[in-house]
């Protein structure tokens, strides 16, 4: 089964977060796919993936970049595995048919945003009822991560 790791915003945004997490990802030498709740979401992941340090450097691309295929990072709104990554992150509520194809998925939710946790709650007793292995991460104050539950 599928490890599936909710990750509850609440010091830092995912505009934060993500490229940690994404660093971590790369540096496990894994493809990812990440997927958004809106184009203009994905354009603005798109952007800000090449311009949050100077001093990293996350390979990535979306539709408007094409070659998914030499793509480490891909950024979509579709439920899509283009680059045969073995990571899918699912943020702003995007969800997935095919989280079983993949070796790890990271749910990234706004704690700060009520229906954003009910419905992490809620997918958390549906993966956990099909067999998922499942982990839960709270953000700390200072953006980093401590394991709960």
């Amino acid at each position: 089964m599928t490890d599936i790791n909710f990750y509850h915003l609440t010091a830092r945004p995912l505009e934060w977060a993500l490229p940690k997490l994404l660093e971590k990802s790369l540096q496990a030498e894994a493809r990812v796919v990440v997927m958004a709740s809106s184009e203009e979401r994905v354009a603005d992941l798109n952007a800000h993936l090449w311009a949050f340090d100077q001093d990293s450097w996350l390979p990535h691309g979306s539709e408007k970049d094409g070659n998914a295929e030499l793509q480490p990072i891909w950024l979509t709104i579709t439920d899509e595995n283009p680059n045969e990554a073995r990571f899918l992150f699912l943020t702003d509520g995007a969800t997935s048919e095919h989280v079983s194809d993949y070796e790890r998925v990271f749910e990234l939710f706004d704690g700060r945003n009520d229906e954003a946790v009910k419905t992490a709650r809620a997918r958390w007793k549906d993966y956990k009822a099909a067999g998922h292995t499942l982990a839960y991460w709270r953000q700390t104050e200072s953006g980093g991560w401590e394991k709960a539950g």
